[in-house]
């Protein structure tokens, strides 16, 4: 009976500080999670004014992740604060140091990713929308986060790639100064009339939307000799930041509306087009 009576002494004991702090629990609850939406809201509201004032998503969307992750750190320690854990607030601030290498150790990936994060945000290699080839995977940009980039591949695929990994790697950005050059060649008989055949080709280039031409004209000369006759390699300028028509679109209207030209024009063409040399991917 006296373990009965014991028992029931110490379950009260701690009953009635359970019931003394709760209060203080629930207000630290409160203020945690109050913290935590107002932390939401401002990653919102500064990702909006950055976007006005940086005009760069990349960086805006940046920043605005590293606000969010601060305040939800304070609130965690103003909850642990309020709900009188103060002094293991304060010890794991102090222990930080001591910590840091140990969690360091642990996540050095994690970290070399958030550090790459940081440094990609403000030196900006790329920016959401450009055709970019990193690690072996083309596509588009979608979005940078504390971790990884997001790529969207051309056939519908959602990359995702350490920042680590992309600070160690080149980066081969097809889009970033707006300005795309493509490339194909025609084969033509021995004794075709080459000027002729270039006059035909740039003619025909200058009537194609989305052809670039004033500082960024096409260009048209013979590259090889071989057995079948000359090999006529053409190369020709889109506008990747404002396109008018597509570049897959604009690459399918220059071979056919060539090789429709060259045919009419009664040049002998002994081989069919070959593809792209200098850019393999369709876009």
């Amino acid at each position: 009976m006296k373990f009965l009576t014991d028992l029931k002494a110490v379950m009260l004991t701690y009953y009635d500080t359970f019931v003394a702090v709760l209060p203080r629990i629930v207000l630290g609850l409160v203020a945690f999670l109050i913290i935590f939406a107002l932390a939401g809201r401002l990653q919102r509201l500064l990702k909006k004014r950055l976007l006005r004032t940086l005009d760069d998503p990349l960086l805006s969307d940046f920043i605005a992740q590293v606000l969010k992750v601060v305040l939800v750190i304070l609130a965690i320690l103003v909850a642990f604060t309020i709900m009188g854990l103060g002094g293991a607030a304060s010890g794991i601030l102090a222990g930080a140091s001591v910590s840091a290498f140990i969690i360091g150790f642990a996540f050095k990936d994690i970290g070399e990713n958030f550090l790459a994060g940081i440094i990609m945000a403000f030196d900006r290699p790329f920016q959401v929308g450009n055709w970019v080839a990193i690690g072996g995977h083309d596509g588009t940009i979608v979005g940078l986060s504390l971790r990884d980039v997001h790529l969207k591949t051309f056939d519908g695929r959602d990359v995702y790639i350490p920042n680590g990994m992309i600070v160690r790697n080149p980066i081969v950005n097809y889009t970033q100064d707006g300005f795309l050059r493509r490339e194909f060649t025609v084969q033509l008989g021995k004794e075709s009339d080459v000027d002729k055949a270039s006059a035909l080709v740039l003619e025909t280039l200058a009537t194609i939307e989305g052809v670039l031409q004033d500082d960024h004209q096409p260009s048209v000369f013979v590259s090889d000799y071989n057995a079948n006759g000359l090999v006529l390699t053409i190369q020709f300028w889109l506008n990747t930041i404002n396109p008018t028509i597509s570049g897959l679109q604009v690459r399918n209207n220059v071979i056919n509306r060539i090789i429709k030209g060259l045919l009419a024009g009664n040049f002998y063409l002994p081989a069919e087009v070959r593809e792209m040399r200098t850019v393999n991917i369709e876009r």
